[in-house]
């Protein structure tokens, strides 16, 4: 049941979290995301895996779903708080990862350069903290963009942006839509010299994609990844008032689904049937990872060889280890080592945790090393 106190405002914070995240579309406005009509990509099920002390990390770090693929076999599947195998859940920044991996596709057509600077393919944002920023500068979260990214801080940029994205009531002054709010933002310094974490960026290559592919964001997930990746149901996003998705967190998908994705990635981009539906190529870019140095400080308490590529996380440990992962403990996690891909969706009271996402990153690393 809708909780009584939720509002735009707090819908993100716990506890109303707890009941929005599975109910996205009953807040704020969004789209589908079809299917398609192609074929499945079938789990089956795997020998169980037993793990000690789990129901009292799942209760501790507000599990929804824990599931763990070791190759096509499920050999662990969890869901709490009401949720079920067909519920569709919020991914928050997981969803700059599904992104990051179409880019790929249209790199590998000829039809986007990650060398280019933005403006070559957006002139609206000549001028601006875009402009001369290169689509691989923006991917790996290196563009300089006055960007402050701190979620519980009404006058940061983060929760302007999720203001005109429809997430928060909007305010006299702000931009009329995405496209207007980006076209605002404005340069810090030269790019490609550090990390910043910045989630404008994402709505930047949503609409770099948009121009490139003469299709809306939306058509462009379903056409490009989510019709291709062999999933089970519909997925849906968040939209604007102009219809533009929140590229950057709005995604809304099952737990098997969300595996699934994370299987095609294992699988050098091959679909269901061992066709390509990303570029081989562009998910071993992925994995290679970036500049470790650059992103150590914004690393180092979880993976002090790590590295930010391409809208992924990637871990710089023996496993190869890369990820996506989400504010209040969203995550699907990829080990090519072990071949084994865990899907963990969670309602965490506050959006950041650092102590949190090092608890997540130890249990995974012991979940995915012990099935090798």
């Amino acid at each position: 049941m809708r909780p009584p106190s939720l509002s735009l405002d707090n819908w993100q914070d716990g506890p109303g979290n707890r009941w929005s995240f599975q109910h996205v579309d009953e807040v704020v406005a969004t789209v589908e995301i079809p299917r398609g009509n192609g074929p499945v990509l079938e789990l089956t099920e795997g020998r169980p895996l037993s793990v000690a002390n789990l129901e009292e990390f799942l209760a501790r770090t507000f599990t929804d779903s824990l599931l763990v693929l070791h190759g096509r076999h499920v050999v662990l599947e969890r869901y709490r708080n009401h949720m079920t195998p067909g519920t569709r859940h919020l991914l928050q920044s997981v969803s700059k990862s599904m992104c990051g991996a179409i880019v790929g596709r249209y790199v590998d057509s000829g039809q986007l350069a990650v060398d280019a600077t933005v403006d070559s393919y957006l002139p609206e944002l000549a001028g601006t903290g875009y402009g001369d920023a290169t689509v691989q500068q923006v991917l790996d979260m290196t563009s300089a963009v006055h960007y402050d990214e701190t979620y519980d801080s009404p006058d940061s940029e983060v929760q302007q942006h999720e203001r005109i994205g429809g997430w928060r009531t909007r305010r006299p002054g702000d931009p009329s839509d995405t496209y207007a709010f980006l076209a605002s933002l404005r340069s810090r310094g030269r790019h490609g010299e550090s990390f910043d974490y910045c989630s404008a960026n994402t709505e930047v290559l949503a609409w770099v994609l948009e121009r490139v592919a003469s299709r809306g964001y939306a058509e462009v997930l379903a056409t490009d990844l989510w019709s291709r990746i062999g999933a089970e149901r519909d997925a849906c996003i968040s939209v604007d008032a102009a219809g533009f998705p929140m590229a950057s967190g709005g995604m809304c998908v099952t737990t098997r689904d969300l595996a699934r994705f994370g299987r095609v990635l294992l699988d050098d981009g091959r679909g269901p049937s061992g066709e390509a539906v990303l570029p081989a190529a562009w998910v071993a870019d992925i994995r290679a990872g970036a500049d470790r140095a650059m992103a150590a400080e914004s690393m180092g308490p979880a993976h002090p060889q790590g590295s930010y590529r391409d809208q992924f996380w990637v871990t710089g440990d023996p496993h190869g280890c890369f990820y996506g992962v989400g504010v209040y403990g969203q995550y699907v996690w990829l080990n090519p080592t072990t071949d084994v891909v865990i899907v963990k969706l969670s309602s965490l009271p506050s959006a950041d945790d650092t102590g949190h996402w090092v608890d997540h990153v130890r249990f995974f690393d012991a979940l995915s090393d012990g099935l090798g």
